[in-house]
């Protein structure tokens, strides 16, 4: 019984995962037009993604004054979750995942999810955003993910006319950063 429960929650995360994904194509082109305060949405994705069970090991490393985006909402959220489980999932165990956001060049937010784990090697770097793309098959099927995350985040970003960079170096942890577009100030 407990294996038929596992493998039905595993197919309801790949096909909530499909889904999720086959939205964000579809709104692909569609520009949000939401202003949302990027500090505020992460600090509680963030939360949400890491769980009640690896709360400390969140490390925030953001102003308290706000960083107006356009976005979707649930999207970004999305985005955040998925990068903080992530980097919970794959760093150390023992190591904090830091979220951070600062204000990057050309009117853009940079947000970067960091982990301290034992990184990604170099050739897996270019196709870690296409879907069901598995560094350690074995492992990410133990730990719980679908291979479809960051095919997401990188639609995601795309929707939002961002940018989404993944830098690793084995021993020392992966860092994800994200940029999108802050809301102008001649922007109502």
């Amino acid at each position: 019984y407990a294996t038929v429960l596992r493998e039905a929650r595993r197919l309801q995360s790949l096909v909530d995962d499909l889904m999720s994904l086959s939205r964000v194509e579809a709104e692909k082109h569609d520009q949000p037009r939401e202003q949302l305060d990027l500090i505020q949405l992460a600090r509680q994705a963030a939360r949400d993604g890491a769980g009640p069970d690896r709360l400390e090991r969140l490390d925030f490393a953001m102003p308290e004054s706000a960083m107006l985006v356009r976005g979707d909402r649930k999207q970004l959220e999305q985005l955040v979750r998925n990068l903080v489980d992530n980097a919970m999932k794959y760093g150390s165990p023992n190591e904090s995942v830091t979220i951070s956001i600062e204000p990057g060049q050309r009117d853009m937010a940079v947000l970067t999810v960091q982990d301290r784990g034992e990184g990604i090697d170099a050739q897996h770097i270019p196709h870690l955003t296409r879907r069901f793309y598995r560094t350690d098959p074995g492992r990410s099927r133990a730990a719980g993910g679908t291979g479809l995350g960051l095919a997401i985040v990188k639609h995601i970003v795309e929707r939002h006319r961002g940018r989404l960079d993944i830098a690793s170096k084995r021993g020392e942890g992966t860092i994800v950063t994200v940029r999108i577009p802050v809301v102008g100030e001649d922007e109502d």
